[in-house]
């Protein structure tokens, strides 16, 4: 299991690299190409001497204006149902920039961490790539600020750009809080396709009122945060931006792989039942004696997600909050059949944060 930290939605088998010399390990990396990083989990080695850390992030080319983007641009426009005048817009040109990049396949990148050198996978056809670092406890634990540690890509000589990322080092024990993201912490209408079209690609998010503080009060108590969404990765950077500036606690993104040159682009719009449970069901594995927060809502199938997992590990999930989208009571079949077999004092669904206790 270790072997891939499977904390990732199409992870296959990783290896661990060794630090190599920074010369020989410059990433190969074009003047218009770029890297994105995302913030990802590092936990203890058996022997409590290492931290053991995953690092995934995505290399790209924008789509420059040729006829390949205009084709590309007319599907994804079909896919969405939107007419060619609103992907004139600001918002919409920022928001599907990454869904109509050129993805650049067997790249290798390389990372430092302090004064170590690491050379990771090479990466997918959708331009992922993954790998996993040893790191020695108190060198990692000297280099952290706050709990995270900072790494850049190794670039070549006369290349001034940075390219940087981190990693959660994040203890055995405590609680964290796996979130969703779509009306659970950002209003998305996910029940009105066009709405959550709108809301996605259209227009400016917004925070679900409240959320954040709630999150931020948890953070005061200790607890870690995990993002995981049905949302594509293509989506991380304006949904970083907005958790961050809607006053989030820094957090781990945990969310779907697609790309619009083949069928995965079809799970934009599937079930995201399967694709969660891929992800929290690891996670929680790789912490056993970590205690979890599970908080989602009433739009998908969050409470069904998350009472599968509380009654696979009843220890580990403290409280599941679902915040209702579709006015449904506690009471109806929907979540009597679903939460049935869990203590009644283990889920709670809500309309607003100040319902949801602040301790834990």
């Amino acid at each position: 299991m270790q072997a891939c930290f499977a904390l990732f939605l199409g992870c296959t088998s990783l290896v661990v690299w060794n630090s190599c010399p920074a010369i020989a390990c410059a990433s190969a990396i074009k003047e218009d190409e770029t890297i994105v990083f995302f913030p990802t989990l590092a936990h203890p080695s058996d022997d409590g001497g290492q931290w053991v850390a995953q690092v995934h992030g995505w290399i790209f080319e924008a789509e420059s204006d040729s006829w390949l983007r205009t084709a590309s641009l007319a599907g994804f426009l079909a896919l969405l149902d939107l007419g060619p005048e609103q992907a004139e817009t600001l918002i919409f040109r920022q928001r599907a920039r990454p869904f109509l990049a050129d993805n650049e396949r067997g790249k290798r990148i390389s990372i430092r961490i302090g004064t170590s050198t690491f050379e990771l996978e090479p990466s997918a056809e959708d331009g992922h790539f993954f790998g996993i670092v040893r790191l020695d406890v108190r060198t990692a634990d000297r280099l952290a600020r706050d709990g995270w540690l900072r790494y850049t890509a190794v670039m070549a000589p006369r290349d001034q750009r940075e390219f940087a990322g981190q990693i959660r080092l994040l203890e055995p024990t405590g609680v964290s809080v796996i979130s969703d993201i779509d009306d659970t912490v950002k209003v998305s209408e996910v029940t009105d396709r066009q709405k959550l079209v709108e809301n996605t690609f259209l227009l400016p998010f917004r925070e679900v009122e409240g959320m954040a503080g709630l999150y931020r009060q948890w953070a005061r108590r200790g607890a870690t945060f995990h993002f995981v969404s049905a949302s594509p990765w293509q989506l991380y950077e304006p949904l970083a931006d907005f958790a961050r500036q809607a006053g989030f606690p820094h957090s781990t993104y945990h969310l779907r792989r697609i790309r619009l040159k083949d069928r995965s682009v079809l799970s934009l719009l599937a079930d995201p039942l399967t694709a969660k449970l891929q992800v929290i069901e690891p996670l929680m594995e790789t912490y056993p004696q970590r205690r979890f927060i599970l908080v989602g809502d009433s739009g998908e199938r969050d409470p069904e997600v998350y009472a599968k997992i509380a009654e696979e590990r009843p220890e580990q999930v403290l409280r599941i909050y679902i915040r209702d989208v579709t006015g449904q009571a506690a009471d109806t079949p929907r979540y009597q059949a679903t939460f049935g077999k869990l203590p009644e004092e283990k889920w709670q669904i809500f309309d607003e944060p100040s319902a949801i206790p602040t301790s834990f």
